[in-house]
């Protein structure tokens, strides 16, 4: 091949760096790299600007992202992840007036604020208490917070159980393995009224199966009871309990009911 075919071949434009001090009105002075192609040159903004706006893109992304799982797991359980009656309860709405609530908002508030720690360690918390005493309000306070970036489930301990039971019939369109695997893959699973149902041995094997599932799995998970300890040993029986005892967490809401007061939970 000639030299005369090599000269018909395009011309690559010419690329050259400089840098040059340049002021952010928001980050102050910073020095600009510049880069000119052929006859054009351009220079690159403020650093720090550039990085905070990826992380905005980044954390855009992914609340995308936990809103699609939330309405992916909520389609296939066929139940909302917070009931709509329930959506108002946050952390600012809970009134601690007293020492003691302090303490339960302090606890549910660094639960929330660190669930990225507490979803590799699969922490577990018991919330026990009479009815009215904000155990449902902080539990659903923790879950609306932590839905911006990961998938929640607040549910009765009966209506898990059904939705086990329910896999029973015939006509069935999911097995128990599948809804067992629901329950267990939801990044926090919050189980109310744990401790009102009958007690009897398919309702503390099907609660067993989630617990275990969950416990074996790591995922984090919170329930709340009128029980204290020995009732909630009774109740879910020796292997469930013993669960809740490894890496667990005991919060006792030892006040009155404020139920009816806008404080009511």
């Amino acid at each position: 091949m000639d030299g005369s075919h090599n000269s018909l071949a395009p011309r690559l434009p010419l690329i050259t760096q400089s840098e040059r001090q340049d002021t952010c009105p928001d980050h102050g002075e910073f020095t600009s790299a510049g880069f000119k192609i052929g006859s054009t040159m351009r220079w690159i903004g403020c650093p720090e600007c550039s990085r905070l706006h990826q992380e905005a893109a980044k954390a855009a992304e992914a609340v995308k992202a936990a809103e699609h799982a939330q309405r992916v797991l909520e389609q296939r359980l066929d139940r909302s992840g917070i009931p709509l009656r329930y959506r108002s309860k946050t952390f600012q709405s809970f009134i601690a007036d007293t020492d003691a609530k302090e303490v339960a908002l302090a606890e549910a508030m660094e639960f929330a604020s660190n669930f990225d720690a507490h979803l590799q360690a699969g922490t577990v918390i018991v919330m026990s208490g009479l009815p009215g005493t904000g155990k449902s309000h902080l539990a659903i306070a923790i879950a609306q917070t932590i839905m911006a970036q990961r998938t929640a489930l607040y549910t009765s301990a009966i209506d898990a159980v059904r939705m086990i039971r329910d896999t029973w019939r015939r006509d069935s369109p999911r097995t128990e393995t599948e809804v067992l695997d629901m329950l267990a893959s939801v990044h926090l699973l919050v189980l109310d009224e744990v401790g009102v149902q009958y007690g009897t041995d398919a309702e503390q094997v099907s609660l067993f199966d989630i617990i275990d599932k969950r416990y074996r799995d790591m995922m984090p998970t919170i329930l709340l009871t009128n029980q204290n300890k020995a009732g909630m040993k009774a109740f879910l029986g020796d292997r469930s309990f013993d669960r809740l005892r490894e890496g667990g967490k005991w919060i006792t809401f030892d006040w009155e009911s404020h139920r009816g007061k806008v404080t009511a939970a």
